[in-house]
């Protein structure tokens, strides 16, 4: 009873915060948001890593930023003409395993150098800094990706259909 309660009076007294943006609209506005918010994080996280400032660390996250959005794009292209190769019908545990492995581990090797030269560290030091970034990130997408679909519902949500 309270339960019902609660989503027909408190949660549609809501809904009209809920943003409903077309497929394409919904990506860019979903990796602008994250992006900007994961430059000003991950330059923190980089300042305290490196023992810098955030002239010196500000940099480096646009750098990782640009970097990722690069390779997420060439990757997840390269990826779904493979699935398509192969007319992979449903991504299972284990493909979703390869190409989340696959995605970090492109872009840890694109990432390393970039520490390494402008940090003027070791590969050790440079791995460090990668493997708590990686962390920071593991946490941040869950956390911004519960609160994206919150805010901007899937385009085929339909409202009725949830109600009922």
């Amino acid at each position: 009873m309270l339960g019902n309660f609660f989503y027909t009076e408190v949660l549609s007294a809501l809904e009209f915060w809920l943003i409903t943006l077309s497929p394409l609209k919904r990506r860019i506005v979903y990796v602008t948001i994250f992006e900007l918010i994961a430059i000003i994080a991950s330059t923190f996280v980089l300042m305290k890593l490196s023992g810098g400032d955030a002239a010196e660390s500000l940099p480096v996250a646009v750098m990782v930023s640009l970097a990722a959005v690069i390779w997420n794009f060439l990757y997840n292209t390269a990826f779904e003409a493979w699935e398509r190769r192969k007319q992979v019908k449903k991504r299972t545990l284990l493909i979703r395993s390869a190409h989340a492995i696959g995605f970090e581990g492109g872009l840890v090797l694109i990432c390393l150098p970039l520490y390494m030269i402008w940090y003027d560290v070791g590969l050790i030091k440079a791995f460090m800094i990668e493997a708590a970034l990686l962390l920071f990130f593991l946490v941040y997408t869950f956390v911004f990706t519960l609160g994206f679909d919150k805010i901007f519902t899937l385009p085929h949500y339909d409202k009725t259909a949830s109600a009922s």
